[in-house]
């Protein structure tokens, strides 16, 4: 079974990518990094400063998938032969960004509300880019059952590989995976398939492995920021020591501190990665709150020293 890493904005990037081979990596785990998704510009020139996120020698270790939202089929086929151009061989399609700032533009799962323009997209696509495409999707918008219809339209094309996060587009991440969903659409699925929610632990990811012997590969999003060592251990191998923890925790800072020409901008994007992080610690909960008013660089390194003398858990 494959392991892959979900991409997820603001947590994800290129300094996660480098700390986490670096710190955790483990033989055959992760089998892939898929990259926060990219949006294709109109005027068809790349923009540098973006493009940098997927560099090929910013990038080292497990490969690296770019995901692309977009919804005009012929621009999206355009940027997929300048990912090519890089070395990229497959590319992801991402119909499974729930936010609403992404839906009402029409891209991610709000290309599900019309079926008929979610054809039209793929067909555009495939009939103007060469190689492995991919399709991270939902189930539907409001109700499981829409997914029935949408995959009808999925099983037209070569798509090498769907990801189903069995959730709809207004649950954003509310609530349970629908795995009975998932569970009652896998048998109509022609292509390869991947399995993407609520996987937090290794006993979530050998129990789908058990449920779900077929799968292609299992996806893991959340749960491998609050614990990055999860499939290192799902493999066999040890959990996240303390000075695992501190040296992927000090690169990713000092990372971002560069990446940003700012100690504090770099402070900013550590607490995405804290408030997965923090249960690790035993009663840290107290501590946590001084973290989510830390602004200035001192301030925040104070309450990880002090985080850092807690057992952790």
């Amino acid at each position: 079974m494959n392991y892959y890493v979900a991409p997820m904005e603001g947590l994800t990037d290129r300094v996660w990518r480098q700390a986490h081979q670096k710190w955790f990596a483990f033989p055959g785990a992760p089998a892939r990094y898929y990259a926060p998704f990219i949006s294709p510009p109109e005027n068809r020139v790349l923009i540098k400063k973006k493009m940098a996120e997927l560099s090929p020698a910013a990038n080292p270790g497990a490969p690296v998938i770019p995901q692309l939202l977009a919804k005009d089929g012929e621009l999206a086929a355009w940027m997929i032969g300048e990912l090519r151009k890089l070395g990229y061989t497959e590319v992801n399609l991402n119909f499974g960004c729930p936010s609403g700032t992404v839906t009402a533009k029409g891209k991610g799962s709000g290309m599900l509300r019309d079926p008929g323009k979610l054809d039209a997209f793929l067909a555009a696509v495939f009939a103007n880019a060469d190689g492995p495409i991919s399709v991270k999707t939902r189930l539907g918008v409001e109700k499981p059952e829409e997914f029935a219809a949408i995959l009808d339209i999925y099983n037209k094309y070569p798509i090498s590989e769907l990801t189903i996060h069995p959730r709809v587009m207004r649950q954003l991440y509310r609530g349970e995976a629908d795995r009975a969903a998932f569970a009652a659409a896998l048998p109509g699925c022609t292509m390869p398939v991947c399995y993407n929610g609520d996987v937090v632990t290794a006993d979530d990811l050998h129990g789908l492995e058990a449920q779900f012997p077929g799968l292609s590969g299992i996806m893991v999003g959340r749960g491998i920021i609050a614990d990055p060592a999860l499939l290192r251990k799902a493999l066999g191998g040890a959990g996240a020591t303390r000075e695992d923890l501190r040296g992927y925790l000090d690169d990713l800072y000092h990372g971002y501190t560069e990446l940003f020409g700012s100690a504090g901008c770099a402070v900013s994007r550590m607490k995405g990665h804290w408030f997965y992080l923090i249960h690790k610690f035993e009663g840290a909960e107290k501590l946590e709150k001084q973290l989510r008013k830390a602004r200035e660089p001192w301030e925040y390194e104070v309450v990880v020293n002090q985080i850092f003398t807690l057992p952790m858990v």
